[in-house]
């Protein structure tokens, strides 16, 4: 990135002398032309010039571990591909950074290890919550999207309030930050974990909300919209259990592929791109 502000400075001041030269030589414009033509070139190839600069777990990829279970964030199609509000954000960053998206399904605590070393992916993106235990581990970028975990209960179900809650089996996704919350003790704001089953991915937890096998579901809103509006018989309730933010996880210490990836957030977010792909999945409510 320093050597390419460089050229742009450089690209700058040549015009700016060819500006104060008076009546300038046909060679002269020329040149001149030329070193706007150039600024515009290295200006467009910014993101390229930076992916020179990123080492990666394997040379011209960008490995994302996720877990595909968690609609409308990432979720597998009919015909086994990805897609879904991470998949194309990291997808439109691999673009920025010049580089093919590769991505590793796994469950949702695997996926968070697989980066931790930072040997077999190069960053994690599941709808992952920053929280300090997971900052002990790994470092996140900026945020690139919001999101609220709420309550999945049956339509005729007694639970109508977060209090009421209490003494209830309570279904999560494993790993997740539904989990982390409502594991935690009475005294910490949870509701301990003797009352929590950890299921691999949402999907099983309301499966399991629809056999009776829990009494409730804590999970995001976004995927909790998609899981209710399939199975009927199912609500969310209207208090909202937490807020949070959604950030990517990368190894500990990368500071490299860290700036690199705030940098493609912060232009994709500018030009729009990424609330573009948001109001693509997310209706406004």
């Amino acid at each position: 990135m320093k050597k390419l502000t460089a050229l742009l400075l450089g690209a700058a001041m040549v015009l700016s002398l060819a500006a104060c030269g008076g009546t300038a030589s046909s060679s002269e414009a020329a040149s001149s032309s030329e070193g706007a033509s150039s600024e515009a070139a290295s200006s467009e190839a910014t993101s390229e010039a930076a992916a020179t600069e990123v080492t990666t777990v394997e040379p011209g990829k960008l490995i994302m571990t996720t877990n595909a279970a968690f609609p409308p964030y990432e979720m597998t199609t009919d015909d086994g591909d990805y897609e879904g509000i991470d998949v194309e954000i990291a997808g439109a960053i691999a673009d920025k950074l010049g580089l093919e998206l590769v991505i590793d399904n796994k469950d949702f605590d695997a996926a968070l290890l697989a980066v931790q070393g930072g040997e077999a992916a190069d960053m994690v993106m599941a709808g992952v919550t920053v929280t300090d235990e997971r900052k002990a581990v790994m470092d996140f970028t900026d945020s690139y999207a919001s999101g609220v975990q709420v309550v999945i209960v049956p339509e005729d179900s007694d639970i109508a309030s977060i209090d009421d809650m209490q003494g209830k089996m309570i279904g999560v996704q494993r790993g997740t930050t539904g989990d982390l919350y409502c594991s935690d003790t009475v005294e910490n704001g949870g509701f301990g974990a003797e009352n929590v089953t950890p299921y691999p991915d949402g999907l099983t937890a309301v499966q399991a909300l629809m056999n009776g096998q829990v009494d409730c579901v804590v999970i995001d809103n976004a995927p909790a919209q998609e899981f209710v509006t399939a199975n009927p018989g199912l609500k969310i309730l209207d208090t909202e259990y937490a807020n949070e933010d959604y950030a990517i996880g990368v190894a500990k210490g990368n500071t490299q592929l860290l700036d690199a990836l705030n940098t493609a957030i912060a232009e994709l977010k500018a030009d729009g791109t990424i609330q573009s792909i948001l109001d693509k999945y997310i209706s406004a409510e």
